[in-house]
C-alpha cells in the first residue's frame, strides 16, 4: 500500500490544529509543576519543548512513536528485525514517561536512540522534525498526535499505525472525537490491529483496511539484566522454591503474601519475591523488616520475602522465578504485560482483572501458557504445581515471530524513497 500524499483535514482537526498554537502558553509551567513531582526526566525535561534534542544519526531514520514502558519495550524486536533486513536504517523511539526512557535504555535494539516526544505545538513540532526528518513514522498501540501526523503528512512522511489496542471504553472515549481520528486514520499508509474487536473499532472511527496482526509483545526478545549478578544470586539461592508477584500493586501484594503463608508450610524454604510498580511505595508494603534491593541487600537462607523496590529488574527476577503472579490482575489497574515473563520461561499466573491485556491472556490461557487464579489457596497451588505453562508459552511466541517478521518487511517497504 502506497503512502497517502494528500491528507485530509476536516473542521474538527482543523479545530484542534488552530487550538495547539495555544499550547506553549502553559507547556513550560505545566512540565515545571511535573518534574518538581518527580514526573519529568530532570535533565530532559526540555525535549518535550523541542529543545536539547540528540543528533540525528545518518541514514534513512525510522521514528516509531509508543506512549510507556510496556509499550516502548515492546517494540525490541521488531526494531531488531528491521535492522536485520536494512543495515542502513537508524531508528528513533520517542515516549513520553520516565520509566520508558530509563527502562528502554538498558534494552536498547541495534542502531537506535530515545527522545522524548514534544508537546503537539507547532513550533515544537517543527523543530522535532527538522532536526530528525524521519523517512517512516510508526504510532504504536494506542498513542496518536493530531499535529505531528498533520505535520508528517504535509512533508510527505509515510505514517503507520500498528499494533492498536481499542477496548469499549477506550472506543466510546475516541468516538467523542470521531472527526478528528478519521482523518488521522485515514491518512496512514497502514492500520494494523491487535485483535478483531479493536479492528472493529476503528473501522467505526473511519479506519479502511485494518488488518489483525496480533501484539507485537510476543516476539520482543528478553529483557536484559546483569549475567554476573544473576549468577551470585542463583547461588545465594540455589535450591529454593522462588516465585514473584510483579509488577505488584497494594491488592497483588496481598494476595500473594496470604499465597506464600501457604506455600512455605508445605516448603519453609520458599522465597517470595515481590517487585511493586511503584517503588516509592515500598514501607507500605510489609510491616515486618524485610530485605530490599534498593539498599543492596539479598536475602538470605532465613528470608521468606525479598522486595526488589528497583526500577528495570524485572528482567533479573523473571530469571530467577520459576512462577510470577502478573501485578495489576486483582485491582482497577486491569494489568501488565505477561509476555516478559513467558520470553524468560516464567510460569504466568493472573486475576480476573486484566482489560489492558484482554487477548493476550486469553490465548495464553487458551493454550495452557498461563493459569488464571482467585484465591491465596489457588495461587498457592499453581506455584507448588506450575505444570507446562512455560514449554507452552514458548510455542505462542515462535508463532508471533513469524507475524512479527512479516510486519516488519512490511514497514520496510513503504520507507520514503
Amino acid at each position: 500500500m502506497t503512502p497517502k500524499p494528500d491528507m485530509h483535514r476536516g473542521l474538527a482537526l482543523r479545530a484542534y490544529l488552530l487550538a495547539s498554537h495555544l499550547f506553549p502558553l502553559f507547556a513550560g509551567r505545566v512540565l515545571r509543576q511535573r518534574l518538581d513531582r518527580g514526573k519529568e526526566h530532570p535533565d530532559r525535561w526540555r525535549e518535550k519543548l523541542g529543545q536539547g534534542f540528540t543528533p540525528r544519526p545518518d541514514g534513512p531514520l525510522i521514528w516509531l512513536h509508543a506512549v510507556g514502558l510496556g509499550e516502548v519495550l515492546s517494540l525490541r524486536g521488531l526494531i531488531t528485525r528491521m535492522a536485520d533486513l536494512r543495515p542502513d536504517l537508524a531508528f528513533l523511539v520517542t515516549s513520553t514517561t520516565v520509566t520508558s526512557a530509563q527502562v528502554f535504555a538498558r534494552n536498547l535494539p541495534p542502531r537506535t536512540i530515545h527522545q522524548f516526544l514534544p508537546i503537539d505545538a507547532p513550533a515544537y513540532r517543527r523543530r522535532f522534525l527538522d532536526t530528525f526528518r524521519p523517512d517512516l513514522g510508526v504510532w504504536v498501540e494506542q498513542d496518536i498526535w493530531p499535529g505531528f501526523v498533520s505535520d508528517a503528512a504535509a512533508r510527505g512522511i509515510p505514517q503507520v499505525v500498528i499494533a492498536a489496542r481499542m477496548n469499549a471504553a477506550s472506543h466510546a472515549s475516541h468516538r467523542k472525537a470521531r472527526a478528528v481520528y478519521r482523518d488521522l486514520y485515514r491518512a496512514m499508509a497502514l492500520v494494523t490491529a491487535q485483535d478483531q474487536a479493536t479492528a472493529d473499532h476503528l473501522a467505526q472511527l473511519g479506519a479502511q483496511n485494518v488488518t489483525v496482526t496480533g501484539s507485537l509483545k510476543p516476539a520482543s526478545p528478553p529483557l536484559a539484566c546483569d549475567a554476573d549478578e544473576l549468577a551470585r544470586l542463583q547461588k545465594t539461592l540455589a535450591d529454593r522454591r522462588i516465585w514473584a508477584v510483579a509488577p505488584s500493586h497494594p491488592a497483588d501484594e496481598a494476595l500473594a503474601l496470604a499465597a506464600h503463608a501457604v506455600v512455605r508450610k508445605a516448603d519453609p524454604t520458599a522465597l517470595l519475591i515481590i517487585a511493586p510498580r511503584f517503588p516509592d511505595r515500598r514501607d507500605a508494603i510489609v510491616a515486618a523488616p524485610i530485605k530490599m534491593r534498593s539498599k543492596g541487600e539479598i536475602p538470605d537462607a532465613h528470608d521468606p520475602v525479598w522486595l526488589c523496590d528497583t526500577f528495570g529488574d524485572l528482567g533479573l527476577i523473571y530469571r530467577l522465578a520459576e512462577t510470577v503472579l502478573i501485578g495489576g490482575t486483582f485491582c482497577g489497574t486491569q494489568g501488565h504485560n505477561p509476555w516478559e515473563a513467558a520470553a524468560l520461561d516464567t510460569a504466568i499466573l493472573h486475576g480476573p482483572q486484566v482489560a489492558n491485556f484482554t487477548a493476550d491472556f486469553a490465548v495464553l490461557d487458551a493454550a495452557g501458557a498461563a493459569r488464571g487464579v482467585m484465591t491465596a489457596q489457588d495461587v498457592a497451588d499453581a506455584v507448588q504445581s506450575p505444570g507446562a505453562m512455560a514449554e507452552n508459552a514458548s510455542q505462542i511466541i515462535s508463532t508471533a515471530a513469524v507475524r512479527t517478521d512479516a510486519l516488519a518487511s512490511d514497514l520496510v517497504s513503504l520507507l520514503r524513497r
